[in-house]
């Protein structure tokens, strides 16, 4: 964790930030025609990430080494017994994971190294309590909480994003959504400067990553369901200063979106598409921790990817583009098969897109 980004994303004025709409002056195309304002968010504050909290306790640095070499020895008593039984951590992981949570907790970065000394005869600042600390790693074995929930946060692309139980922890293979963005707005200054919508942001993570690349050209609305998600969103958003171009909106799907039918640039997601049955065999890091709703997209997976498909036909502008994660091949082909066939001739060069491991992944397409 670089811990000089607590001075580049200061936290003080973050109470005064979910107050609707956050930007007022979205293009005028689109909100010359609005039916009635968005209803105001429900405030619940977010759990502040380790590495941004103050190191309001000081212990001795003998103690903090016995802590380390005590959760150092389960880390490496766990061996390969996660991984054998559902592609969990594996001790070495776990160790590396170690390291990463002494960087968040302390604020001299000298500590780390000194745990590795002869010279623990000092006291030292550190952001949770020891006994905080002891009850963490235990959480991380013994639960299987995951990592970014522990530390309260997780690298995304360039970002550091604050995500917490409750919130998806967002996955790198989603980042390409953003890449997949820039590409069709790097010649076409239409949807540049258009509206993006982000469905299902859980901790703000593409609209962000799309707010960022159009460089304040365009503007972004991110809806979630989940008033957690959108608070939690709504720090990440005043983090790296696009309270001006990522607009937060509460409901399901396009419900929040009656206003802009017909008037969007881009909609992107990364709906729930796990089949309810599978839900139960994933990593105990998900299936035990993360929201089931951001998981479980029905029987087959494919409930919520359906109703995208459905809603984008009448939110996006005539030559409007779309993306969509899935959980592979199948997916993906009953998607385009949808779209060529069942969709009302909406939509026109649809794809199939792999992630970066080349797995078939993204459908993506335009609006005629």
């Amino acid at each position: 964790m670089k811990l000089s980004l607590i001075s580049a994303f200061g936290m003080s004025n973050f109470t005064m930030f979910i107050k609707p709409p956050l930007f007022r002056n979205l293009h005028q195309s689109v909100c010359s025609s609005v039916k009635s304002p968005p209803p105001p968010l429900a405030y619940i504050k977010p759990r502040m990430p380790l590495f941004l909290r103050p190191s309001t306790h000081m212990v001795a640095m003998l103690d903090l080494c016995k802590w380390y070499e005590w959760a150092k020895s389960l880390a490496s008593s766990v061996g390969t017994t996660f991984e054998d039984v559902d592609n969990g951590p594996d001790s070495s992981l776990l160790r590396r994971e170690l390291k990463w949570l002494v960087d968040d907790v302390t604020e001299d970065r000298a500590v780390s190294l000194l745990m590795h000394s002869e010279k623990c005869d000092r006291n030292v600042g550190i952001r949770v309590s020891l006994d905080e600390l002891y009850k963490l790693w235990k959480e991380r074995i013994e639960e299987r909480r995951p990592f970014q929930y522990i530390v309260g946060c997780e690298h995304w692309r360039d970002l550091v994003l604050c995500v917490q139980e409750g919130v998806l922890i967002p996955r790198p293979e989603t980042e390409q959504i953003v890449d997949l963005v820039a590409d069709v707005v790097s010649d076409n200054e239409g949807l540049r400067e258009g509206l993006w919508v982000d469905l299902g942001t859980g901790s703000g993570a593409i609209a962000i990553g799309v707010g960022m690349m159009l460089e304040s050209l365009g503007r972004a609305i991110a809806t979630d369901l989940s008033p957690l998600a959108l608070s939690v969103a709504a720090f990440n958003v005043q983090r790296y200063g696009l309270q001006d171009v990522v607009e937060l909106r509460q409901g399901s799907w396009f419900e929040p979106l009656k206003d802009l039918e017909g008037k969007v640039a881009g909609i992107v997601s990364n709906p729930p598409y796990i089949p309810s049955d599978n839900i139960s065999g994933l990593q105990a890091e998900v299936g035990r921790h993360e929201p089931r709703i951001a998981l479980d997209g029905g029987v087959n997976g494919m409930d919520d990817l359906l109703r995208l498909c459905k809603g984008a036909g009448s939110m996006l502008k005539s030559g409007g583009f779309f993306a969509f994660e899935t959980n592979g091949e199948q997916q993906c082909k009953h998607l385009v098969e949808y779209m060529e066939t069942d969709a009302g001739d909406c939509f026109c060069n649809v794809n199939i897109v792999p992630d970066f491991a080349g797995i078939q992944r993204f459908v993506t397409g335009f609006r005629k």
